[in-house]
């Protein structure tokens, strides 16, 4: 638990600085593994709406450092954290995120894998990292790993990196605001700071700081259907979704790739292979996309210049009265194209979930020193609960045809073909 002689800073558009005083910190940010966190983005597909969103998950990562930094200064949390328990906060801050793949989300969903059992993992196995935590003491990988899982066995520290408020979601909302120019996600943090307290070992928060909380749960509540859910960037996303999963059918075929791909086999015969996993980043995958550009597979040619060139898919609700428009658009197209050019799929998203588990719930103190759950404490809050639970189900689709059809092999025969 060595302190460094002379803090160390980082510049940062939100918070100002952001403070290191540990040698741990400072050796965790330098290692190869946090470094990789670089060439990730923060938020996969939604750049190519939002144009300036070209942040990283590796300045996410400091963001929610930050945070746990200064609550950690908090006098309530601060009582009650001794300096180890601190050090874990911090490191399970910074390293929250470490086990994602490239481009998140679309990765996980086609190769079965999950970030946070990943990073786990990467926390307790990797040689670099293991190394480093070892220095606090010899459990102390484990117990960075315990709060990612979210196994209960440091409750406070896993609600304020895990819950639905916490410093992953104060960070990310305020940063990913920042970066897409959108007003829906800005919050007063300093608000939620000073209204915390600590009561049973779990986090609450006063009374008098309940309008900061009511806008913090609407301004989420926007954020995920005007930036993250937003249809274009779903269109997008599925592109690489369905360039994954054309690539994993091909390396299930043995289909010759004339370019090395082993890295991505690997993983697809065991999702667990650590080292294969930390080669795969955006770079890397962006790379591989535009080496696909002159595959000889029409196929994973076509899906490429679409990705690479921003030919954005068309999409159409998925309702009941849409049904016989989706019909025809797939009566259209062989069963082949249904798998790679089509995708029905939703998504779903509630300002706040009143049954959630105790630790996930959002607590208030109140002018009577009682510790009762939000919903119950705030009317706006409980309207929320009762009718922001909102789903999109989307039929996303490539137009493969025209007034005189050609076939994909046909199509195929031209270097490359626009979306009609």
């Amino acid at each position: 638990m060595k302190k460094r002689e002379r803090q160390q800073v980082f510049r940062d558009p939100l918070y100002g600085y952001i403070h290191i005083n540990y040698e741990l910190i400072t050796n965790l940010i330098n290692s190869s593994v946090f470094q990789r966190l670089r060439r990730i983005r923060q938020l996969s597909g939604v750049h190519m709406i939002f144009h300036a969103a070209e942040h990283s998950r590796f300045s996410h990562s400091l963001g929610v450092y930050e945070l746990a930094y200064r609550f950690s200064m908090i006098k309530e949390i601060d009582e009650v954290l001794d300096e180890r328990s601190k050090l874990l906060f911090y490191a399970a801050a910074l390293l929250h995120d470490v086990g994602h793949g490239a481009y998140s989300h679309a990765f996980e969903y086609v190769f079965h894998v999950n970030h946070e059992k990943i990073g786990a993992s990467l926390i307790v196995n990797h040689p670099e990292l293991r190394s480093i935590l070892d220095e606090v003491d010899q459990n102390f990988a484990e117990d960075v790993a315990s709060v990612i899982l979210k196994q209960g066995k440091f409750p406070l520290i896993q609600q304020l990196i895990s819950s639905q408020l916490d410093i992953d979601r104060l960070d990310y909302l305020e940063r990913d605001a920042y970066f897409t120019g959108a007003a829906y996600g800005h919050i007063d943090l300093d608000r939620l700071m000073r209204v915390v307290v600590v009561k049973d070992n779990r986090l609450a928060f006063k009374a008098s700081g309940i309008h900061a909380i009511e806008n913090y749960l609407v301004a989420r509540y926007h954020m995920y259907w005007q930036v993250y859910y937003h249809p274009k960037a779903r269109a997008y996303e599925v592109i690489l979704e369905k360039i994954y999963l054309r690539v994993k059918d091909l390396l299930q075929k043995g289909f010759d790739f004339e370019h090395d791909v082993t890295s991505l086999k690997k993983i697809l015969n065991n999702p667990h292979d650590m080292y294969a996993y930390l080669e795969i980043d955006d770079y890397y995958m962006n790379g591989l996309i535009a080496y696909f550009l002159k595959s000889k597979d029409p196929i994973l040619k076509t899906l490429s210049n679409d990705f690479l060139n921003r030919h954005i898919w068309e999409f159409i609700d998925d309702k009941e009265e849409n049904k016989d428009k989706i019909n025809e658009i797939l009566n259209k197209i062989t069963d082949e194209e249904k798998r790679y050019f089509t995708l029905k799929t939703s998504v779903q998203q509630t300002a706040y979930k009143a049954s959630s588990t105790i630790g996930d719930q959002i607590h208030i103190l109140t002018e009577k020193d009682e510790v009762i759950p939000l919903s119950s404490y705030s009317s706006i809050v409980h309207s929320l609960v009762t009718s922001s639970d909102k789903s999109d189900y989307k039929f996303f689709y490539k137009k493969l045809w025209k007034k005189n059809c050609l076939s994909l092999k046909e199509r195929m025969m031209r270097p490359f073909y626009n979306n009609v």
